[in-house]
Formats: structure tokens, sequence, C-alpha cells
């Protein structure tokens, strides 16, 4: 038995918040655009949920998003980044998230959603704060695969060429992961083609240099990942949205380019997907994506645009205002937001403040609410 959960209505002001307006994806009804994004924790144990993400995902189930992403979730043990790396593989990994989004939907009021991942080339990776490069022979590394033989950077040993066993493989396991998150009953899927992981290697024509029918022309390179969405898509329902994060540009000259990324989201459209989050960059260790959160917004403009599909933006977007700003003027339909909930796991509730919009709360946090702020002077 859950608890209860009230919208908390804030002064009416004569500006009508974009941010805190609900939308529609699929049959999912969300109550505003505002997304925890998947954040990966390097807490698991052999993919398994722990404890830490009953405390993490809980805290952010009572966070004012309407929608919470679980982080990056390996479809494959060796498809995990680092031994910490959550995945759904397995029935333990199945049985550990769903009681955490069971304990999540008892406390909290936001929507559940999965990514969908698997690490490729960068895998098979220390812990960022063990150092973040590739593991050491006495740390249990892995084999690696990717489109082609080379290597994330220069911490990394090349990944194994994929052969078509293993592309078979791998495609099979993200239909088995969709299977398992829908049993769950997570609210939307989110298939990871961004930030050097796999599918994303498959695109960028500086990761796969491959001969075959996955490798050369622009439609080759698409080929893979658009066979796993088809796939994904015929095994989770309709009603229930599945979208893919995408880098829409490389930011290296030879890359993946926008131009690519708006025929690969036409092309995810067709397949039957349901919306876009536009990230950018990870190709290379030696490359960043340009820290301004206007890039990523613009380019979400320009898949929403000539793609015609529903767009989130993400990466560094930290101010309420600037959110607000971004779906205001029809550049993203959704904002994705992770470190700015990691400083403040309420933060929401305070956007909502400042921008004049509405969110839920459960009685337990009432006190903390507009209508009690500033507190009344004890009699």
């Amino acid at each position: 038995m859950g608890f209860p959960i009230r919208d908390v209505p804030l002064p009416v002001t004569p500006f009508m918040s974009k941010l805190f307006s609900p939308i529609t994806l699929a049959s999912l009804e969300l109550s505003n655009r505002v997304v925890v994004a998947p954040m990966c924790q390097y807490s698991a144990a052999d993919g398994s949920a722990t404890d830490w993400h009953m405390t993490h995902l809980g805290m952010l189930a009572n966070s004012g998003a309407a929608l919470v992403v679980v982080e990056a979730t390996h479809v494959e043990r060796h498809g995990r980044i680092t031994h910490g790396c959550h995945g759904l593989y397995s029935d333990a990994n199945e049985d550990a998230i769903r009681r955490v989004l069971l304990h999540c939907r008892r406390i909290g009021s936001a929507k559940f959603g999965v990514q969908l991942a698997h690490s490729g080339r960068k895998g098979s990776s220390q812990r960022p704060w063990d150092g973040g490069k590739g593991l050491k022979r006495d740390e249990d590394p892995w084999e690696t695969v990717a489109p082609s033989s080379i290597a994330y950077g220069n911490e990394w040993p090349a990944p194994r060429e994929a052969t078509h066993a293993d592309i078979a493989r791998i495609r099979e396991a993200f239909v088995n992961s969709a299977k398992r998150a829908i049993a769950i009953g997570f609210d939307a899927v989110e298939l990871h083609l961004a930030h050097g992981y796999l599918l994303h290697t498959f695109l960028s024509p500086l990761s796969n240099q491959r001969k075959d029918e996955f490798g050369g022309s622009l439609e080759n390179r698409m080929r893979f990942p658009l066979e796993v969405a088809r796939l994904v898509r015929a095994v989770v329902p309709k009603s229930i949205p599945l979208g893919a994060r995408v880098s829409a540009t490389d930011w290296v000259e030879g890359g993946w380019t926008i131009e690519d990324s708006v025929k690969l989201c036409r092309a995810l459209k067709a397949e039957g997907l349901d919306f876009i989050c536009t990230s950018s960059g990870g190709i290379l260790f030696a490359t960043r994506a340009p820290h301004d959160v206007d890039n990523n917004a613009a380019l979400a403009e320009k898949i929403r645009r000539e793609a015609g599909i529903a767009t989130r933006a993400v990466g560094l977007i930290t101010e309420p205002q600037k959110a607000e700003d971004i779906v205001a003027r029809g550049q993203a339909d959704q904002i994705a937001i992770a470190r700015g909930f990691l400083d403040d796991p309420h933060w929401a509730w305070h956007a909502a403040k400042q921008l004049g919009g509405e969110v839920k709360r459960p009685d337990q946090y009432l006190r903390a609410g507009p209508q009690f702020w500033p507190p009344a002077r004890p009699k």
C-alpha cells in the first residue's frame, strides 16, 4: 500500500510554465517535462541492484520529476562498463530491480523508465573513483567487442571485432532485457545509442571500419542499431514509450554528424520509437563535447524539427529558467537532468516554486510546501 501523494499548488502567477505542463508519450501520461537522466552508480553486484539503489532511486521517486530513468542497464554480463554496473541479464538482476521499483512506487509519485545498454569497447573498465581506465590484469578484466578492433583510448586494449554470431547474440540480449523490463513493470524503455558505447560505435565512421553489411555506408552503419530498435519495439507494447539516447554529433571531423542523426532519428521513428534523448560526444577518450548547454538543445531542436519526433535535451542543464526556456522555445519536449538532481534531490520542487508550476509531494513533506513557507511563528 502506497503513501498519499498530493499535488501542491504554488502561488498563481500570470506566467504558465511549459516545463511544468503535462506531456503524453505513447500512452504514458506525465505531469511535467522534467526527467531524471540515467546516472551510472557503479554499485551493483554482478549486475543486481543493491541497497544503494533502493536509497538512491527511492530518494528520486519524490524529486518532483515526472519520470526517473534508471541508469544504463546492460544486456549481458560482459556488456557492462565496470564490475559495478547495473544489468538486466539474469533472474537475479530482474528480482533485485523489481524489489527496488516496487519500493519506489509505494513511497513516490514518479514514473520509472530504464535505459538498456551495451558498453562495447568502453567495457572492462575501472569505476570512475578507481581511475576510470581499462581494468588491469589483476582486476578481473574481460574481452570487449566492437564493430572494429580500434581501442577507445590508450588506456584500453583494442576490442575484438564483433563476429556475426556476436551481433546476433547481442541483438537477442537487447530483446531479452526488454522483455524483462516489461515484466518488471517499467513505464518506459530507452536504448543507449550514445557516448561511445556499442551501438554508437557501429554508427560512427571513426569506430566502424567494417567491410561487410554492417560497415561502410551510412545505411550499413545504421543497420545493427536499427535492427535492435525494430526487435525491441516488437516486444515493448505500443502503449509503453520506447526511445533512444543518441550522440547527435561526435564533435570530431570525419565523425558522426547532426545530419547523420536526423536521418537516424527519422529511421528510428519509422521503426516505432516515440522519443529521442539528445546528447553528444563520447566516441573517443581524447575528445570531449563542448561544455555548453545550448549545444545539445540546438541539436535536439534540429532533430525535433527535421525528424518529426519528440526530443529531450540533456547535458549540464542545472538552472530552472534555462530548462524552461528550452521547452518554451520548442527546442525540446522534455529536459533530462542528472547532476542537478545529485546536488539537489528536490530540484524540481525548487524549480516549480521559481517557475510557478506544481509538483507532487508526499504528506510527510507538505510542511515544506509553499503554503507553509515562511513557517508560522510558534504560539
